[in-house]
């Protein structure tokens, strides 16, 4: 890929700052855009006193001005984790409808090509398994994830608007379940809640009876897939994520075993529209894109969980 001068908002974030990253690796010019919301400049920190690389501080839902050319816009900034969302539900909203028309606004302006992080949270609680790119989901508009859900949605819909109106060549990334080093550890999630219980020998906390399926893929196998999508001639929609489905039981049970941890799994009430099943279809990335995910389940725990246990022993 020719060096190109890319914007990335939530550049800063767990997924975002593994793909600032990269990109600034492949010989890129990057102006990282993000409010510090749940991403930190910690994540970012070896990047800093790049010669190709800058930060603002700002929140997409105002307007964003870049003088210089931009060739790219990455659209990454949000809240992604339960927790998040539902403690920042009206910046939620915001960055997902707000956020996205100022980013794509951004790239009409410069003709740059876009690329919009979306979520396998547009299919909510799915009536098929696996989901595949045309599922059109089963989503609540008035339920208590609908921020993030519905921001998500007309997300999608503002990029195939723009897209459809203005002729911007625009990507959309539906990713799936992601996890690794970096992810924050009091994010609600389920791989990070689990190995931070186990680690500490408290007891581990399922929501439901723990049949809930899953589908996890690791940090780098998902911006691989990202980058895969960026360098492709694909104007189009592809989900990103590992197909290995496993039970939210079954997930607690491996690390415990991997953690030799003494810890208790005790079972609470489900929330609401919390999905039952979880599972990327992945035929049109692995055919389109040549990229299916290489990191087993076990190899990214271990990593995430020698990660954790150093941010224990460290903070």
């Amino acid at each position: 890929m020719v060096a190109m001068n890319i914007v990335i908002t939530g550049g800063s974030g767990f997924v975002g700052s593994y793909l600032s990253e990269r990109l600034i690796n492949d010989g890129h010019n990057l102006i990282v855009v993000d409010n510090l919301l749940t991403g930190s400049t910690e994540n970012i920190r070896d990047l800093m006193d790049d010669k190709n690389f800058s930060f603002i501080e700002h929140d997409v839902q105002n307007h964003i001005e870049i003088e210089n050319k931009v060739d790219y816009v990455l659209h990454f900034a949000s809240a992604a984790s339960p927790k998040a969302y539902t403690e920042h539900p009206v910046n939620t909203l915001k960055a997902g409808s707000i956020g996205t028309l100022n980013t794509l606004g951004l790239a009409k302006k410069h003709n740059s090509q876009y690329l919009l992080a979306s979520t396998s949270e547009v299919y909510g609680d799915p009536l098929i398994s696996p989901q595949n790119e045309e599922y059109w989901g089963n989503v609540n508009p008035n339920g208590e994830r609908s921020m993030y859900d519905e921001a998500k949605r007309f997300a999608e819909a503002a990029v195939a608007t723009y897209s459809r109106s203005y002729d911007i060549k625009a990507k959309i990334v539906r990713i799936f379940n992601t996890y690794g080093p970096r992810m924050q550890l009091n994010d609600g999630r389920v791989v990070t809640n689990f190995i931070f219980q186990a680690l500490q020998d408290n007891n581990i906390t399922i929501y439901g009876d723990g049949s809930q399926t899953r589908s996890f893929s690791y940090v780098e196998d998902t911006v691989d897939g990202i980058i895969s999508l960026m360098q492709s001639n694909e104007y189009d929609v592809f989900n990103i994520g590992n197909p290995n489905e496993i039970t939210v039981l079954e997930l607690a049970q491996k690390i415990i075993e991997l953690t030799n941890s003494k810890s208790e799994i005790v079972f609470k009430s489900l929330p609401s529209d919390d999905p039952k099943q979880r599972k990327p279809d992945i035929s049109k990335a692995k055919s389109k894109l040549g990229w299916e995910p290489k990191v087993n389940l076990e190899d990214g725990l271990i990593k995430t969980i020698d990660w954790v246990e150093y941010k224990l022993t460290t903070e």
